[in-house]
């Protein structure tokens, strides 16, 4: 059953103590606790907060928001936009792969996760084959928590929002944050503005004018443009 101690790091039990132990928390895990007994979901329950436990909070840099997991078999395992391999990229990570610029046979993001880069859905659960299938059960008010816990702290963390669901949480972002905005990379929109949208150029350069360790986007088996990192 999932609860406080299925967040190993840490930093984020720490933080996020009052959330997990709150009446709406409990509820949420009360539902989860029912549908991974009678249903197929997705991620595995050990791997729901794979985000929390590879990204520490001080080290957050940037956050990407996606919206509920992929749905199919052997997909998710608890990052946005993330697959474990073997599995081939999904559609939405093939085109920001394609935005990239780079063309890895695997989808695993996990080395974004560890130089800083928060993938987190803005729901953390799905059944199979049903998109959208766990929302409104309380993980909307855990994620808005986490991003009041994000903001706490004094440095400026780069938020990448895209497609709506991921844009509604805008309101909850103060204005000394960055906040970079696009039509979602699904197929079905990634031609309305995320294509050119440049956010990971942007990125760097943000951190670069911090003074802060860019992030190597590419992953093991990408092959990637040079100039891609070389942007002035």
């Amino acid at each position: 059953m999932l609860n406080a101690n299925s967040i190993s790091d840490p930093s984020w039990r720490k933080a996020l103590n009052e959330t997990l132990e709150s009446n709406t928390f409990k509820k949420l895990t009360a539902f989860l606790e029912d549908e991974y007994n009678t249903q197929t979901i997705y991620p595995p329950e050990k791997d729901v907060f794979t985000a929390f436990n590879l990204t520490p909070l001080d080290e957050v840099k940037v956050v990407i928001l996606g919206q509920d997991p992929y749905h199919g078999p052997n997909q998710a395992h608890g990052l946005a936009f993330s697959v474990k391999s073997p599995c081939k990229p999904p559609p939405s990570l093939k085109n920001i792969f394609k935005e990239l610029d780079i063309n890895p046979t695997q989808g695993d993001l996990t080395s974004w996760a560890q130089q800083g880069v928060f993938l987190m859905n803005t729901v953390l659960t799905v059944r199979a084959s049903q998109a959208h299938s766990h929302k409104n059960q309380g993980w909307e008010e855990f994620t808005d928590a986490v991003i009041h816990t994000l903001l706490k702290r004094s440095k400026p963390i780069i938020f990448v929002l895209w497609g709506a669901p991921a844009q509604k949480k805008k309101e909850l972002i103060e204005a000394h944050h960055y906040i970079l905005e696009s039509p979602h990379p699904s197929p079905l929109s990634a031609y309305r503005g995320f294509f050119g949208c440049g956010h990971f150029q942007t990125i760097n350069k943000i951190l670069r004018e911090k003074k802060e360790k860019e992030i190597n986007w590419q992953l093991g088996d990408s092959l990637v443009q040079p100039s891609l990192f070389e942007l002035t």
